[in-house]
């Protein structure tokens, strides 16, 4: 059984507590205080009922339960002063509020989404072989200040260095998303190359004192654990992105100086006039990554602030856009209202950082909505040739030549980009986007089978339960595609054939009719 709640799942199957794709770690006391909380949310529980059920009866001080509490409001993103989720009633005990969910319990839909996430060759998930070139995954840096605000700029440093070196073609460098799977957690360095199927590991800190901040970074060689490099940088914020150009040389340099030599690489990134600018597209960044509806309209707040100290900044005008066209999408907002603003944004990046792959990106996914097939895939070319890790740009290539009938060179570009961010919260939604291009080829169990991963990954998002009821309906499997069904139009309510025919952009009316008769079938009017 399965509690949804905020970006949370507690799988009492697997005694597991998930944020996303997450693992959040908890004690089993802690995940037992939890759970009974969720579980008798209709009511205040008592002292002497958490005593009787989590402690068995057992004698227990006051502090250790204050301190178990403590912990499982921590596990949840909760505080005794913010009280979101457990809120303590004075003098009587606490109580759950936050909004929980329980997903379909159809056994068939239940069984298929439960299944183990599956790689290219259908096996269980196995350490991932090295690539022909030098592999790297940049950990995202410690924030060693006494402020957690200042968790955006650390974050904002390890996604500058991962977008410089991945600008270098002898690198294969993994994606930011899966390097920040390991955020705030203890690494083991041999398991992290494993995970993420690299050679070496770059690992550092970020500690900011009013203007000033010192920044230390290392190069790990997985296989023998050993420390290749390391360096400590103490600059004024004022030099911060001169900072960040010298750390990205002296790691080339230590990984191959016959290379450094040659290239005498130096990052040609244009920088915001503002810091307050760029540090309110980071904060942007780490919202948009979550990829919920409430987190991209406050990313899109940001990064409007952003924009308004400095109009130019490409980046933010960029992710602005995704952000807009991201939403349109999944149904969040209306594609006559978000598109319009997509493309001005879109626009505007391109003129101010034609350099910049998110800029591309951005306009990519403006010409797909728009039904501009050969611009968006010249678009999302031009992206991955100025990056070629950025994993979602290869994703939504994928998604726009399946829009185009290439189904098969989607599935090929979807398999590339779960490869180069294996551990990314975005993986649900690459999963869907392999999904649609296999029901596109009319592999109707193979979409069904990444379709339930998608949906296992992130069970509140649509991409998933579209797929699923579509690919299960077409197939036959009538219970299966009721109960997506049932799912999907509970996340997007004005999910129907009129708004399939109007927004989704298929370049060619068979396949158009090919997906209207899949939710047909399944009962979608």
């Amino acid at each position: 059984m399965q509690f949804h709640f905020a970006d949370f799942v507690l799988d009492t199957g697997r005694r597991e507590l998930r944020r996303n794709s997450e693992l959040i770690a908890v004690e089993p006391q802690v995940y037992d205080l939890l759970l009974y909380l969720v579980e008798h949310r209709d009511r205040v529980v008592t002292k002497d009922d958490l005593i009787a059920s989590v402690w068995g009866g057992r004698v227990t001080s006051d502090a250790t339960l204050t301190s178990r509490i403590y912990a499982v409001r921590k596990a949840v993103g909760d505080s005794g002063q913010q009280q979101k989720l457990i809120r303590t009633i004075p003098r009587k005990g606490l109580r759950f509020v936050g909004e929980v969910h329980r997903p379909s319990t159809d056994d068939k839909l239940g069984d298929l989404c439960a299944e183990p996430l599956l790689n290219e060759s259908g096996e269980p998930s196995a350490p991932l072989p090295l690539p022909d070139r030098p592999a790297i995954a940049v950990l995202p840096f410690a924030n060693m200040s006494d402020d957690v605000d200042q968790d955006y700029f650390s974050d904002g440093i390890s996604e500058d260095l991962i977008t410089a070196l991945s600008k270098l073609r002898w690198f294969f460098v993994i994606a930011r998303n899966s390097s920040f799977a390991y955020k705030g957690k203890s690494v083991n360095i041999k398991e992290v190359g494993e995970n993420l199927g690299v050679g070496y590991v770059i690992e550092g800190s970020v500690r900011k004192e009013g203007d000033r901040v010192r920044i230390t970074a290392q190069l790990n060689d997985v296989a023998t654990g050993s420390h290749l490099w390391a360096e400590r940088y103490d600059r004024g914020l004022a030099d911060v992105f001169a900072v960040q150009d010298e750390i990205t040389e002296a790691i080339v340099a230590s990984i191959e100086p016959q290379l450094y030599a040659a290239e005498n690489f130096r990052s040609k990134r244009k920088t915001p006039d503002s810091m307050d600018a760029w540090g309110l597209v980071m904060r942007a960044l780490s919202h948009f990554w979550r990829i919920t509806r409430a987190d991209n309209v406050t990313a899109q707040e940001l990064l409007e602030k952003a924009i308004v100290i400095d109009p130019h900044y490409g980046q933010a005008l960029a992710v602005l856009s995704t952000s807009h066209t991201f939403c349109a999408y999944n149904g969040w907002s209306e594609m006559a209202t978000s598109v319009p603003i997509a493309e001005r944004a879109a626009l505007a990046a391109v003129r101010a950082d034609s350099e910049d792959p998110w800029a591309h990106h951005a306009l990519g996914c403006v010409h797909v909505l728009l039904r501009r097939f050969d611009e968006a895939l010249a678009e999302f070319e031009l992206a991955l040739n100025l990056n070629p890790s950025f994993a979602l740009a290869v994703s939504v290539y994928g998604l726009a030549l399946t829009f185009s009938g290439r189904w098969e060179e989607a599935g090929v570009a979807t398999a590339k980009a779960l490869r180069l961010s294996p551990r990314d919260p975005f993986a649900a939604i690459y999963n869907g986007i392999a999904a649609h291009a296999q029901l596109v080829g009319r592999n109707y169990e193979e979409a069904m089978r990444l379709a339930g991963a998608s949906i296992r990954l992130r069970t509140d998002h649509v991409s998933g339960y579209r797929m699923l009821t579509a690919a299960a309906a077409m197939a036959g499997r009538a219970e299966i595609a009721t109960a997506a069904l049932q799912e999907l139009r509970r996340r997007q309510p004005n999910f129907s054939l009129a708004w399939i025919a109007t927004n989704l952009p298929f370049k060619y009316q068979a396949d158009r009719e090919h997906y209207l008769e899949a939710f047909r079938r399944a009962g979608l009017s």
